[in-house]
């Protein structure tokens, strides 16, 4: 297969990937932003660490006030909560509240085809 080939199916891939996901956290009462929020606020409990604002900010590739103002927004929709860190005053710990982890939860579970789809075109060698 010619590297052209390869990179316009793997960009169709991802753009069909990125709108299934987009319509499935609707579906779940989740703009597309609050998702990928959720989610990596999840992955990194699951890594044992904490979230920040300045990690998402990393992780997300977003602008520090663009950041801020989502979880100020995700807060307000009572999906996440912050919490002081007991070792620095001047670090929140964001975490997922119990309506976040739910929303994440069936929305993660109903795309799981599509990301297990995307993950086998990405792994596959030729």
């Amino acid at each position: 297969m010619s590297d052209y080939v390869e990179a316009a199916e793997l960009r169709s891939a991802l753009r069909r990937f990125l709108r299934r996901s987009e319509e499935i956290a609707r579906r779940h009462e989740l703009t597309p932003r609050q998702y990928l929020l959720l989610l990596m606020i999840r992955s990194s409990d699951e890594r044992g660490g904490h979230t920040t604002i300045t990690d998402l900010v990393e992780r997300l590739a977003l602008t520090q006030s663009t950041v801020t103002e989502l979880v100020q927004r995700a807060e307000e929709a009572k999906l996440v909560t912050r919490a002081p860190s007991p070792v620095d005053g001047r670090v929140v710990h964001l975490s997922l509240s119990p309506t976040g982890r739910e929303r994440l939860e069936h929305a993660f579970r109903e795309l799981g085809p599509e990301r297990e789809m995307l993950l086998r075109m990405l792994r596959r060698e030729d």
